[in-house]
């Protein structure tokens, strides 16, 4: 299994810094060229590999770190994106809910990534608090997971737990996905809630 990160702004960052306190290696991609953020990737750690973003869009799960509005670009990268999962850690805030047709941005999301599964994840939390060590106080940082397919939201729901997190699974992008998605000018329900988790 490999994956990447598409999108290296402070979420991106926040993201690749999860993957390098575990030694994982992850791929990390924008519509740049890798020289311009080589630096940046080298400070997080040795394990964070820029790539072009055609090179980044082989992984097997994707993180789709960028702005909302350019994910249609991304898109376009693959022909089909079969056999991958999209982890949409979009927020589509200030999108007016008509443009989205009265769906759930990760509905768009999913159409623009034809062939592919998609999990609603890692999207709640603001970049400062994404960027730390999730092990809080005995506990682990939660982050919610909303998918129409259990497969790919229990892969992604492993991949979080293998980065320190404890994930909390939603349901569906219509039923839970809801509550950690922008609705035009109105946050989520979870949105921004920074909740921990402690197993005992």
């Amino acid at each position: 299994m490999n994956y990447a990160i598409i999108g290296f702004g402070k979420i991106g960052q926040a993201l690749a810094k999860a993957f390098a306190r575990r030694g994982i290696e992850v791929s990390v991609a924008t519509t740049r060229a890798p020289e311009s953020f080589a630096f940046e990737a080298a400070v997080i750690g040795p394990t964070i590999i820029p790539k072009k973003l055609a090179e980044a869009a082989k992984a097997d799960i994707i993180f789709l770190a960028v702005d909302f509005g350019s994910h249609p670009d991304v898109a376009k990268v693959l022909p089909n994106w079969q056999g991958k999962t999209i982890v949409d850690v979009t927020n589509a805030y200030g999108v007016p809910p008509e443009e989205l047709g009265g769906q759930p941005s990760s509905r768009l999301v999913a159409q623009a990534f034809s062939g592919a599964r998609l999990v609603k994840a890692f999207n709640h939390l603001p970049a400062a608090v994404l960027d730390q060590d999730p092990a809080i106080h005995g506990g682990r940082r939660v982050v919610f997971l909303a998918s129409d397919d259990d497969s790919a939201a229990a892969e992604t729901g492993a991949l979080a737990e293998n980065l320190g997190f404890a994930p909390i699974k939603l349901g569906g992008l219509s039923e839970g996905g809801l509550l950690v998605q922008a609705r035009g000018d109105t946050w989520g329900q979870l949105i921004f809630k920074d909740l921990v988790k402690f197993d005992g």
